[in-house]
C-alpha cells in the first residue's frame, strides 16, 4: 500500500509519526512524507489518479496541513482521521457545542474573540480555565481566579484568536488521558497543564465509566485514532479536551499498533465519517453565549 503523511516541522523528529513511517516502510509499504509549509508541493500530482491509499495528518492546530488533508478528502481520497472530524475537534468552541448537544459530560463553555469580553461571565462561575479555541499541547492554558486576573493575563493570549472559557473543575491536579487506537482504549494519568513543572505520565487501568465516555467521544466526533483528556471531578468524569492523532505515549507497542490501525483504515477505504446525528437545540446563556 502507499501512504502520504503530512508532518509539520514541529513533529519531524517525533517518535510518532516518524517511527510509524519507518514501521510501515519496513513492512513493505511505500510512504511519502510531506512537510506542509516547509516545501513546494505539487498538489495536482499528489492527488492525481488516487495514487495514495490514505493520507495521514500529524500537525499542530492552526497549521497548514489540515487544509491539504481536506483537499485530499474533497478529491475522494481516504484520510486518517476523517478530515471533517479533525476540523471539528481542532476548533474547541465547535467541539464544545457538539459535545454538549449530544450529551457528553463537558464543562459549561463560553467563547469570545476578545479576552475583555470574558469579564462578562458571572463572578460565581470562577475560577475559569481560559485557553485558545485552536490551542494544542496545553499551550496558553491558564486558570483565572477572578475577573481582575483577566486583565493581567492579556499578554498571554495576544494573537491567539478566538478564546474559550470553562469553569475550573475541582480535582486532584491529575488528568486522565485515554488513547484510542482502532477501537482499543488505553488509559494514562498525568499532571494537569495547570500545575507548574514537568508533566509526568504513567499507564493506569480505566474504569468502565471512563472507558464508555472515551468510546462515545469517538462516535460523537467520528474519530478512529484519538486522545481524550478527562478530569475526575466531584460529580464524576468530565471531558475537557479531545485530540486527533495524539502522541500515544504509554500505549504498549504504540508504533506497530498505530501502523496497523492506519493500514486497517486504508483497507476499509474510508475512515468512519463524522456522524450526521441531529444536534438538539442548545440554550445560550445571554452572558457571553455560554452553552447551558
Amino acid at each position: 500500500m502507499r501512504f502520504c503523511f503530512l508532518v509539520e516541522e514541529q513533529y519531524r523528529n517525533d517518535g510518532i509519526p516518524v517511527d510509524v513511517v519507518r514501521q510501515l516502510a519496513d513492512w513493505g509499504h511505500r510512504v511519502d512524507v510531506l512537510r506542509p509549509g516547509g516545501s513546494l508541493l505539487d498538489l495536482g500530482r499528489l492527488v492525481r489518479a488516487g495514487s495514495h491509499d490514505a493520507w495521514v495528518l500529524k500537525t499542530v492546530s492552526g497549521g497548514p496541513g489540515l487544509g491539504l488533508l481536506e483537499a485530499a478528502a474533497a478529491a475522494g481520497l481516504t484520510t486518517v482521521n476523517d478530515a471533517r472530524s479533525i476540523r471539528c475537534v481542532r476548533d474547541k468552541a465547535s467541539a464544545a457545542v457538539r459535545a454538549a448537544g449530544l450529551g457528553l459530560p463537558v464543562p459549561e463553555t463560553w467563547a469570545a474573540a476578545r479576552l475583555a469580553d470574558l469579564a462578562q461571565i458571572p463572578a460565581d462561575r470562577y475560577p475559569l480555565v481560559v485557553k485558545p479555541a485552536e490551542g494544542s499541547q496545553g499551550r496558553s492554558v491558564h486558570r483565572v481566579d477572578d475577573p481582575g486576573q483577566l486583565v493581567l493575563a492579556a499578554g498571554e493570549f495576544a494573537g491567539e484568536g478566538m478564546l474559550i472559557a470553562q469553569p475550573w473543575v475541582q480535582n486532584s491536579g491529575i488528568d486522565l488521558k485515554v488513547y484510542c487506537v482502532d477501537g482499543e482504549l488505553f488509559g494514562t494519568e498525568r499532571t494537569s497543564p495547570l500545575v507548574p513543572g514537568k508533566r509526568k505520565e504513567r499507564a493506569v487501568p480505566l474504569s468502565a465509566e471512563v472507558a464508555a465516555i472515551a468510546a462515545e467521544v469517538g462516535a460523537v466526533y467520528g474519530l478512529d485514532l484519538y486522545g481524550v483528556d478527562v478530569v475526575l471531578g466531584p460529580d464524576g468524569p468530565i471531558v475537557v479536551d479531545v485530540n486527533d492523532f495524539p502522541s500515544f505515549r504509554q500505549v504498549p507497542d504504540a508504533v506497530p499498533r498505530v501502523a496497523r490501525a492506519i493500514i486497517n483504515l486504508a483497507r476499509r477505504g474510508a475512515t468512519t465519517p463524522a456522524p450526521v446525528l441531529p444536534v438538539p437545540r442548545v440554550e445560550l446563556d445571554p452572558v457571553g453565549g455560554g452553552v447551558r
